[in-house]
């Protein structure tokens, strides 16, 4: 991990660390050469000499690389510091708030998420996914907390975060181990709880996209339960979800939309997410009524 103040390779000053998870640490520095403020992302202490993860943060900085011109962030640069011990990511800095912490605050303030809102935000998600299908990538981890929202919408309203999980299509090598479940519980697909690394095709993503719209619509994710154990039996085996018993202003046909989208089978989603993003425009009105 870096110290604030630290200066990494003559280049980049660490100013504070602005987010922690499971096997990373971000922060926010300064690119001294040109003067601007971008993100550090390193690897935890705890995992920075295991090579499966030094492996998978090249796979992750490999697939922010081949994303750019969309909504995933942006990357400029992965090294390793000067000394060799510790692997980095510079990437774009983001300010504003990520999908969670936003639907919370516009219920609390405003009301449920509008056609028109939702359209606007997670339209360039539909369009990120869609061009990592099309390059054999999966990011196995859609969820409101992996979308920011952009104070500035300059350069987008959003951004698609943590491809920490990607999996590379083409690569014959999982990094995932049989047996071994990864993403978020309310937005794995049915498919996912099996621990099968070789059953997880783009259609986990379009499961968890469908997911993330059934939250943001309805304010509340799909299957709500107390234990974990209920999370899997319900999305694996239970009766799909109303959406429009939480929405009665949307169309009925919602429901059969949901059914689709949530559907247990991989074959009877919509084979695509650009799909599923097409026929909920259908439904709900290109025009975005509240």
């Amino acid at each position: 991990m870096f110290q604030v103040n630290e200066v990494i390779d003559g280049q980049y000053r660490i100013l504070r660390r602005i987010g922690e998870g499971g096997h990373g640490t971000v922060y926010e520095a300064e690119d001294l050469d040109i003067g601007a403020p971008v993100a550090v992302k390193c690897l935890r202490p705890e995992v920075a000499d295991a090579p499966e993860f030094a492996t998978r943060m090249r796979r992750e900085a490999r697939a922010m690389g081949a994303l750019s011109g969309t909504s995933a962030v942006q990357i400029f640069a992965l090294n390793r510091t000067k000394s060799g011990q510790q692997m980095y990511i510079v990437m774009e800095l983001l300010r504003g708030k990520d999908f969670e912490r936003f639907l919370a605050d516009h219920e609390y303030e405003v009301g449920r998420l509008s056609r028109s809102k939702l359209f606007e935000l997670i339209s360039p998600i539909v369009d990120t996914l869609d061009v990592a299908h099309q390059r054999g990538i999966v990011h196995r981890d859609i969820k409101p907390a992996n979308i920011f929202v952009m104070e500035s919408t300059a350069r987008g309203p959003v951004r698609l975060l943590d491809f920490g999980l990607v999996k590379v299509l083409s690569v014959s090598t999982p990094l995932t181990q049989e047996g071994l479940v990864v993403g978020s519980p309310s937005y794995i697909a049915p498919e996912g709880w099996q621990g099968r690394p070789d059953r997880v095709t783009p259609a986990a993503d379009v499961y968890a996209l469908g997911a993330v719209i059934f939250r943001a619509l309805g304010g509340q994710v799909p299957f709500p339960a107390d234990t974990l154990i209920d999370v899997v039996k319900m999305s694996t085996r239970g009766k799909r979800p109303s959406l429009h018993a939480h929405r009665r202003d949307l169309p009925a046909a919602i429901d059969a939309w949901v059914e689709r989208a949530l559907a247990i089978e991989p074959e009877h989603r919509f084979p695509t997410v650009k799909a599923l993003w097409l026929s909920l425009v259908g439904i709900l009105g290109p025009g975005g009524a509240s």
